[in-house]
């Protein structure tokens, strides 16, 4: 039976189904795992994945599905529940089913967003190890970005106190670094604006060299987008010695190899780079690993993760961050081309609030009352906003994959609503399920369930938008065209020189193109709901990660470091004192 989720929170939830969760090694007999392919920690476990690799490598892969979504409203429609939401009816169904989702970040999980681990009767278990820290992958990629600054910030320090002469007689060669040219800062992981923008090294010359540096959260660092895209060990060491950690006065980058710390980095990764395997409320797997910012980065779980996946089950599940146009064209263009992987289907979670929302209704934002028009019937509102629907379903269909559209229930949803979202969706070529999930766990994700087994039956002609043999700004020409439904892009001056120089440079004709835009609209002003027409997309700056190998340009304003709100989560969570059971967590 499910638990009542509209009268339980989500940490009521996850503390009652704990009490019957499968042990790991219940877990790991269940998915044919061997001994030895299991490091416990705690009530959870790592996943060695080489030994399972080495075990199942001739094995076919089973069927991969990818869950994305409408654009959203702040509050976000569902993707990670509809993602265990789906796995639990795929297992209702008797299907061997797992899935692969992104560790959260400390930041949101003690801010507004919570920790990203569905909700109802579709989470993942058990949440206070899945929120607070998990096996540690994001305090080893902390050390490791910040170990990279310890290196490069007191080797300037050296530089200025040592002469050439002495330099050499400590076996340190001089990489003269230009302290106005450093790309990275510090990595905390947390919310915190008020590190945005610090001054370093203040006091002697002993105490470190004076300058200008700032603080992003931790899972933005390039040592995350590097986790999340590296195919093995030996990869994740040679691209953190490529990461670009600043640059010489006469412009030549110094990567981490030079500054003789990757290999010391990459020490702090050792196991990191193995996932690690929780649990649905229902007791299906869930294979937790990476959790790139989805902003700069690719906004998924792991490559790794989905290959031991796609060996493991039958039906692998996997997320991609945000909306269809940046999380899924990141999966369909990056993703996919750097795992050579190919998925059979792509779900697009929708909900009436969203389609509301951009059919013209009012502001909804965190920490407000959601307004009464989103609570009531409102064909006219929801038909207004269906195009955002089309216009995702429309962007899945480019890549060859027939697309399945779920309704992510409310309670407040009404029968003529679902028909108009289906009557629409399968118009425009899409499979559709109702699905309660939130409220009924696998038996009310059933009809989803289904509509995915029978898209998997389908041929998929996958292709991908761009050949990655595309100059850069053509590239961008053709995502902001035919993802976004912009009319062109409008380069700044500066933008478009770093993009010629980024062309002629043949050592990046092979980097991938990871677009920086809002989430919350498919043009670059969060404001524009709908399907905006009659706009041009302004990139003004491209970022360039050397590690990842991704060229990140930027429309409009980001920022690598979130703010904390006056409402936070933090304020909510608090634990049991003789128990030392956590409570609040969302």
């Amino acid at each position: 039976m499910p638990y009542d989720a509209i009268t339980m929170a989500d940490w009521q939830i996850s503390e009652a189904a704990e009490e019957k969760m499968k042990s790991l090694w219940q877990l790991q007999e269940e998915i044919g795992l061997q001994v030895d392919e299991v490091i416990p920690t705690g009530r959870v476990g790592r996943i060695d994945f080489s030994k399972v690799l080495e075990r199942l490598g001739n094995k076919k892969d089973g069927n991969y599905i990818d869950v994305t979504a409408i654009t959203p409203t702040p509050l976000g429609e569902g993707k990670t529940t509809t993602t265990l939401g789906l796995i639990e009816g795929l297992g209702k169904r008797g299907k061997l089913v797992g899935g692969g989702i992104r560790q959260p970040s400390t930041g949101p999980t003690m801010n507004v967003k919570g920790s990203a681990a569905g909700g109802g009767n579709a989470q993942v278990i058990p949440l206070t190890e899945f929120s607070l820290g998990l096996t540690g992958d994001i305090a080893a990629i902390t050390n490791a970005h910040n170990l990279a600054m310890v290196a490069l910030t007191s080797r300037m320090q050296h530089e200025r106190n040592y002469s050439d002469e002495e330099l050499r007689r400590r076996e340190l060669k001089r990489l003269d670094i230009d302290s106005k040219n450093i790309p990275i800062g510090w990595v905390i992981d947390f919310c915190a604006q008020a590190l945005r923008n610090i001054i370093i090294g203040i006091g002697g010359r002993m105490d470190g060299f004076t300058m200008q540096s700032h603080f992003d959260i931790a899972v933005s660092s390039e040592v995350m987008a590097i986790l999340s895209i590296a195919k093995d060990f030996k990869d994740l060491r040679k691209r953190i010695g490529e990461i670009t950690v600043a640059y010489s006065k006469n412009g030549k980058p110094i990567n981490a190899e030079e500054l003789e710390v990757a290999g010391a980095m990459c020490a702090f990764m050792r196991e990191s780079i193995n996932p690690t395997l929780l649990q649905t409320v229902e007791g299906q797997p869930v294979l937790v690993h990476a959790g790139p910012f989805a902003n700069i980065a690719i906004g998924q779980s792991s490559i790794i993760a989905d290959r031991i996946g796609l060996k493991m089950f039958d039906y692998h599940v996997t997320e991609s961050g945000f909306a269809a146009d940046i999380g899924f064209e990141k999966f369909w263009n990056v993703k996919c081309r750097i795992s050579g992987l190919k998925p059979n289907v792509a779900v697009i979670t929708c909900t009436t609030r969203a389609l509301k929302m951009h059919g013209g209704g009012p502001r909804v934002a965190p920490g407000l009352h959601l307004p009464e028009e989103y609570k009531k019937e409102d064909l006219l509102l929801l038909e207004k906003g269906l195009p955002n629907l089309l216009h995702h379903i429309r962007t899945v269909k480019m890549s060859g994959i027939k697309p399945v559209v779920c309704i992510n229930a409310f309670y407040s949803d009404t029968k003529d609503e679902i028909a108009l979202i289906r009557r629409y969706a399968e118009k425009e070529g899409a499979r559709v399920a109702f699905s309660e999930h939130w409220l009924k766990g696998g038996d009310g994700a059933l009809e989803l369930a289904d509509a995915v087994i029978d898209a998997c039956n389908e041929h998929v002609g996958f292709q991908f938008l761009y050949p990655i043999e595309m100059p850069l700004r053509q590239r961008v020409e053709v995502i902001a065209k035919s993802v976004y439904g912009a009319d062109g892009v409008l380069w700044i001056p500066e933008a478009e020189a770093k993009a010629k120089r980024i062309e002629s440079d043949p050592e990046k004709k092979d980097y991938y193109t990871m677009m920086v835009k809002t989430h919350l609209s498919l043009s670059h002003e969060p404001d524009e709901k709908g399907v905006p027409k009659g706009w041009v997309l302004p990139v003004r700056d491209i970022l360039v990660y050397t590690g990842a190998k991704f060229l990140c340009p930027v429309a409009g304003t980001i920022s690598l470091m979130p703010g904390t709100s006056s409402d936070p989560a933090f304020r909510k969570i608090d634990i049991d004192v003789d128990t030392r059971k956590v409570k609040g967590l969302f």
